[in-house]
């Protein structure tokens, strides 16, 4: 499955189903751009069990602000529209693999 990039009017469309790892991200910032490639490869590690959206705080805010984004990469896992799991901070694939494999 590719990685989505969503904004403030589709998030709800792209996160209401199933397992969803949403990254809160923007151009700027250096961890995001660290952490750009590893979900790259979770992506393809995870196929269907996993869907990956890309958020830009700066072009998306009012998403950010409803789950209170204050730092950015902000990694959420959404079960069905639901946060189930959250990172802070660049994270290596083999924690986010951990992470995600608790909720598929």
């Amino acid at each position: 499955m590719a990685i989505t990039h969503a904004t403030d009017q589709t998030f709800l469309n792209e996160t209401n189903d199933g397992v969803v790892l949403v990254d809160f991200w923007a151009p700027w910032c250096g961890p995001c751009k660290m952490i750009a490639p590893v979900l790259e490869e979770l992506d393809a590690d995870m196929g269907d069990k996993v869907k990956i959206v890309k958020v830009d705080v700066d072009e998306n805010q009012e998403t950010a602000g409803k789950f209170g984004v204050m730092s950015i990469p902000t990694l959420l896992v959404l079960k069905d529209g639901e946060v189930v799991d959250k990172a802070v901070g660049y994270q290596p694939k083999e924690a986010l693999a951990e992470v995600l494999n608790k909720h598929v």
